[in-house]
């Protein structure tokens, strides 16, 4: 049948024709139409207490179902300075160059890397867990000349251990985890960022478990470089990373001998796409994800309406509730310091006896709920619960602990 044909038949004739024709060109193919693709899905509701992503309130899922618009269109622009604005809130900063890399917290890792580090610079990176052997790795592969600052899995630095390492490597950069998710540990802030600058030294901040669950003041405390996820405190849905530079940063990350590796990445097209570089016309650089802005503008507006303190208050009580009721059912918490505890993600001693992974599968299959083994140097030797957002509560305390319990009681108890 020719188009003419086509367009002259009547309306159910026209159908006709087109199906056939279109049934005939489908079945000419060696690869047909996936059968998994012809049928529609459904996902469960489950309670997500693990490390992340946590739940997504409906109102951030309603927020990202709006339509869609163009990633340059003037009302996609005000949403990205209101997500600016919020970022500044959340960091609690001024930073003109501030903004969302379309990616997760892993991508905002690497532009915080790739833009602050050179080939053959010196980097020093604190390793107390699996995000600074990330960070290392990433390094590692630009051709950074990498030192590590080694510790246990549930420990942390002193500031006296890291300026000893400052001033024996003598680092462009030094990267902290502010919130260790697989170890369960929030590294304490203060006074590293002035240590850094009198190595002449910029501090970089992963700060994705942390963020907006336990206080960080990004100018206050002199960090330089900081990042976060959507998906953890925020509640949004994964592909959007919060990201700052201060202007100490700033000099030298546009003031490199070289581009940075990733062009994807580059803090000169990003800077100018969201706006922080003062040029009158953003250019095109990347399409950005426009749907996971409304969310991240969402779930910005709620720590807002929240507010820092009361969020940080909240998480803090909610995980001395956790952590005062696994300590009755003789559960031991993996972090012995009790001021180094990350209030977002509690790491707990796996029950001796026990396989993690049939607890956490017993629960999983018997409640609909999420909690995780260990990660990186904690594999084997944790189970991991988040509480993060609007899971931060003691009703989901409560919940946990009934499954914790029900878990212990139903699965298998070696004697050995």
């Amino acid at each position: 049948y020719t188009y003419t044909h086509i367009r002259t038949c009547k309306h159910n004739l026209t159908e006709q024709v087109f199906c056939q024709c279109a049934g005939s060109i489908m079945s000419s193919l060696s690869v047909l139409p996936p059968e998994c693709l012809l049928q529609p899905f459904t996902v469960p509701q489950r309670l997500m207490l693990g490390p992340g992503p946590s739940n997504v309130p409906a109102r951030i899922t309603a927020a990202g179902a709006q339509p869609i618009l163009g990633h340059l269109h003037a009302e996609t622009i005000e949403i990205m300075n209101q997500i600016k604005s919020g970022i500044q809130y959340a960091f609690q900063t001024q930073n003109r160059v501030t903004l969302a890399v379309s990616g997760p917290g892993h991508a905002a890792m690497e532009c915080a890397i790739f833009n602050s580090l050179e080939h053959g610079e010196s980097v020093l990176i604190a390793v107390n867990g699996i995000w600074g052997e990330r960070a290392a790795e990433i390094a590692e592969r630009i051709g950074a000349k990498v030192n590590t600052l080694v510790t246990s899995a549930g420990g942390y630095f002193t500031n006296e251990e890291i300026e000893q390492a400052l001033d024996k490597y003598r680092p462009v950069v030094f990267f902290l985890t502010h919130g260790e998710s697989s170890t369960g540990v929030v590294h304490p802030i203060d006074g590293i960022g002035d240590l850094c600058h009198k190595y002449n030294c910029l501090f970089l901040v992963d700060s994705v478990a942390a963020l907006g669950g336990t206080p960080i003041c990004m100018d206050e405390q002199g960090i330089d470089i900081m990042y976060t996820g959507s998906q953890k405190v925020l509640n949004a849905p994964p592909g959007t990373a919060p990201i700052s530079f201060s202007e100490r940063a700033c000099q030298k990350i546009f003031n490199r001998r070289t581009k940075p590796i990733s062009y994807f990445l580059d803090m000169n097209w990003l800077a100018n796409y969201w706006g922080c570089d003062d040029k009158p016309v953003r250019a095109y650089h990347h399409t950005g994800p426009v749907t996971s802005f409304y969310g991240l503008r969402e779930s910005l507006a709620i720590l807002a309406e929240t507010g820092l303190e009361n969020s940080w208050k909240r998480h803090k009580e909610v995980a001395e509730y956790f952590h005062k009721g696994l300590g009755e059912m003789g559960l031991k918490l993996f972090v012995q310091d009790k001021k180094a505890r990350l209030p977002t993600v509690t790491t707990i001693v796996a029950p001796p006896g026990y396989d993690w992974r049939e607890i956490t599968g017993y629960i999983m299959k018997t409640y609909n709920m999420e909690i995780s083994g260990g990660l990186g140097p904690s594999a084997g030797m944790v189970l991991r619960v988040g509480l993060m957002g609007c899971n931060s509560s003691k009703a989901n305390v409560d919940k946990v602990l009934e499954a914790l319990a029900d878990a212990l009681k139903h699965c298998h108890k070696s004697r050995v």
